[in-house]
């Protein structure tokens, strides 16, 4: 399993990139999370205490990307409170089947989350325990990608979240027409493909986070290039 790395850390918070694949957070005894890993790390560094690590928001498993933690409960609180007060500035990167009728724009459904399947799907306005998901877009870039002989238009999206919904990119884009590279759970032919042994990887990685230091009040940025990107770049240079 691959390990986290860390971005940044000081008193207050901890800055880190998860791995696809690992869970945030997990009641699951035997399966690894973030949370845990990171803790162990910290209880390492300082066997003196337990470690104070609060989860501020997360990613899907299937996921990679920057995730910010409170290392204290004034800072958590902090944190907590830019996130529901649109403190926080979440840029996704992600490669999408198909090519955008506009190249940019504003995505906004309703979605309701099925807890039994562990997916959510687009409803009406108005229908029982649904929720409003806005985001918005802009394609980057759009190319001819041939693989297993198969040739397939993509386009590598930036995505801009405005609300934080359950599978939120994953469900819009794929209702609007354009499913996202590798997400078997709401593309159908790419749990085809990938019962073939081909693309394994949902192409969705949280590339870009902003916030505001909670102690400090200074404004901080980090961002990563998505293992998926250098991946694929590898490849074509082959």
């Amino acid at each position: 399993m691959k390990q986290p790395e860390i971005l940044y850390q000081d008193d207050t918070i901890l800055v880190c990139v998860k791995p696809a694949k690992v869970a945030t957070q997990t009641s699951r005894v035997s399966e690894p999370d973030l949370v845990s890993i990171l803790k162990n790390e910290l209880y390492k560094a300082d066997r003196t205490k337990e470690p104070y690590l609060a989860v501020i928001h997360r990613l899907d498993q299937p996921v990679s990307g920057i995730l910010v933690f409170a290392k204290t409960k004034k800072a958590a609180a902090e944190l907590s409170r830019q996130l529901q007060k649109d403190g926080f500035a979440k840029e996704y990167l992600a490669l999408v089947t198909g090519r955008p009728t506009e190249k940019r724009g504003v995505l906004v459904d309703w979605l309701r989350k099925d807890g039994r399947t562990n997916t959510s799907c687009v409803v009406p306005e108005g229908t029982a325990d649904a929720r409003r998901a806005e985001l918005s877009y802009e394609v980057i870039e759009e190319k001819n990608q041939t693989g297993d002989g198969i040739p397939e238009e993509i386009s590598l999206v930036r995505i801009h979240l405005k609300t934080g919904r359950h599978h939120q990119i994953r469900v819009q884009m794929a209702h609007a027409g354009y499913p996202l590279l590798g997400d078997t759970r709401y593309h159908p032919e790419a749990a085809k493909e990938s019962r073939e042994g081909k693309w394994q990887q949902i192409a969705l990685c949280a590339y870009r986070l902003t916030f505001r230091h909670p102690k400090t009040g200074k404004q901080l940025t980090f961002e990563i290039c998505p293992e998926f990107l250098a991946r694929r770049q590898g490849n074509n240079e082959k």
